[in-house]
C-alpha cells in the first residue's frame, strides 16, 4: 500500500489538526442565527458550543491512549469519520436538539483525531521535534479557525441555506482530509506495544510541574479562544452593533490569522518566554475587548482579536512545547490527551459561565466578570514556568 513520507505525514496531520478546530469553530457565526431563529439566550447557545468539550472530555479519557496502541493512522480516521457525521448532522438539522446531536458527535471526532495528529506531528517532526510541532499545530488550529468563521461567514451572508451550507462544505473538507489519512504510515516507531486498554489521565511523574505550567497554559488559551467562538458573533452584533455575519466573521478571524503567525515568528522563543508573555497579552486583549464594548469601538474590538490571538499562541504553543517535551516517548498520545482533557473541561466551564452571566446581567458584565478568571489562569502558568527549580529541564531552556 502507498503510505506518505514522513515530511507529508507530518504536513498532513497538521492539516487534521487545523480541520478539528475548524469544526471546533463551525458554529459560530451561526448561533446569532439559531438565536433569532428559535429564539435562544445566551446561555442557550453558549450550551452549544459547551457541548463539544462536554462529550471530547470523556472521549480523551476513555480513549486518550488508543492511538499508542492501534495507531495514529486508525484513530485519526475514526475521528475523521465522526466529524463528518456531526458535521452532516448540523447540515440537516431542523431543531435544536438536532445541532446538540452533531455537536455532540463533533466533539468525538475531535477527541479522536486532535491528540493523534499532535503525536503524529512529533514523531514525524525530525530535529526539535516539539518544538516544531508544537508550532505547527498553533498555526495549523489558526487556520482551521480562520476558515471557519471566514468561509462560514461569507456562506451565512450571502449564500442560499445559511443555517446548513456551511456545514456541508465543513463535510466536503474532512473527506478530503480523510483521503489523506488513509495514506499515513499505519503505525510509528513511538507507538506502544500491547493490547489497548482504557486508562486513567496519564501525567509524568518526574515533571508534573512541567505538565501543570504547560497545561495551564493550554487551558488559559482554549478558555480564550471559547470567549470568542462561543459569544464572538453575538458581541460584535450586540456591543458592537455589526450585523454583516461576513464582516464579524472576518473580525473574529484576525485572531485567528494572529495566532498563526505569531506562531511562526515565535517558535524558536523559549517556552518560559512564551508562557510569560502569552498571559500578558491575554489580559490586554480582554481590557481592549470589554473597552470595545463599553464604547462600542470597533477599533477596540479589532484590537482585542489582535492581543488576544498572541496570547492565545503564545500560550498553547509554550505548554503544548512543555508538555511534549516532558512526556514519555512511548505514552505520548496519553500524555497530550490528558493536558487537552483539562484544557477543554476549564473551556466548557468558561463558556458555561459566561452565557449564563450574559443571560443574567449582559454580555458586557460577563466579560468584566469573567475576564479576571481567565487572566488567572494564564498568571498561574506563568508562575509555574518561572518558579525556582532545582535542577536544569531541557523542557524550559
Amino acid at each position: 500500500m502507498l503510505t506518505l513520507s514522513a515530511r507529508a505525514s507530518f504536513w498532513s496531520a497538521a492539516v487534521v489538526a487545523g480541520l478539528a478546530l475548524w469544526a471546533s469553530g463551525a458554529p459560530t457565526v451561526v448561533y446569532p442565527l439559531y438565536a433569532a431563529e428559535w429564539n435562544l439566550t445566551p446561555t442557550v447557545t453558549t450550551a452549544i458550543f459547551a457541548a463539544y468539550p462536554i462529550v471530547l472530555i470523556p472521549v480523551l479519557i476513555v480513549f486518550g491512549n488508543l492511538s499508542d496502541f492501534i495507531g495514529r493512522r486508525a484513530t485519526i480516521l475514526i475521528g475523521l469519520t465522526a466529524l463528518a457525521l456531526g458535521s452532516a448532522v448540523f447540515g440537516l438539522a431542523p431543531d435544536l436538539g438536532w445541532v446538540f446531536v452533531g455537536r455532540a458527535l463533533m466533539g468525538v471526532g475531535v477527541g479522536l483525531s486532535l491528540s493523534p495528529a499532535t503525536a503524529a506531528m512529533i514523531e514525524f517532526g525530525g530535529p526539535s521535534r516539539a518544538h516544531r510541532a508544537s508550532s505547527t499545530t498553533t498555526a495549523a488550529t489558526a487556520t482551521g479557525l480562520a476558515l471557519a468563521t471566514t468561509v462560514g461567514g461569507a456562506l451565512v451572508q450571502y449564500a442560499p441555506q445559511p443555517l446548513h451550507l456551511t456545514f456541508w462544505v465543513l463535510v466536503l473538507a474532512t473527506v478530503i482530509t480523510g483521503a489523506l489519512a488513509w495514506f499515513f504510515p499505519r503505525h510509528t516507531r513511538d507507538e506502544a506495544v500491547g493490547h489497548w486498554r482504557p486508562r486513567t489521565l496519564a501525567i509524568p511523574a518526574g515533571s508534573r510541574r512541567e505538565f501543570a505550567a504547560g497545561t495551564l497554559g493550554i487551558s488559559a488559551a482554549f478558555s480564550m479562544g471559547g470567549v470568542f467562538l462561543a459569544l464572538g458573533a453575538q458581541i460584535a452584533r450586540q456591543l458592537i452593533r455589526s450585523d454583516n455575519a461576513l464582516v464579524n466573521g472576518a473580525i473574529l478571524s484576525i485572531s485567528a490569522v494572529v495566532i498563526g503567525v505569531v506562531a511562526i515568528l515565535s517558535r524558536r522563543l523559549a517556552v518560559r518566554i512564551s508562557l510569560t508573555a502569552g498571559p500578558i497579552a491575554l489580559a490586554a486583549g480582554l481590557g481592549a475587548l470589554i473597552g470595545s464594548g463599553v464604547t462600542h469601538s470597533l477599533i477596540l474590538f479589532i484590537l482585542a482579536s489582535v492581543l488576544s490571538g498572541a496570547g492565545y499562541s503564545l500560550m498553547f504553543s509554550g505548554g503544548l512545547a512543555t508538555i511534549s517535551a516532558s512526556a514519555p516517548v512511548r505514552h505520548r498520545g496519553a500524555v497530550i490527551s490528558a493536558a487537552y482533557v483539562i484544557g477543554y473541561l476549564l473551556q466548557a466551564i468558561s463558556a458555561l459561565g459566561l452565557g449564563a452571566l450574559a443571560t443574567g446581567a449582559g454580555l458586557l458584565p460577563a466579560l468584566e466578570i469573567g475576564a479576571p478568571l481567565l487572566v488567572a489562569l494564564g498568571v498561574a502558568s506563568l508562575l509555574l514556568a518561572n518558579a525556582p527549580r532545582r535542577r536544569r529541564d531541557s523542557a524550559f531552556a
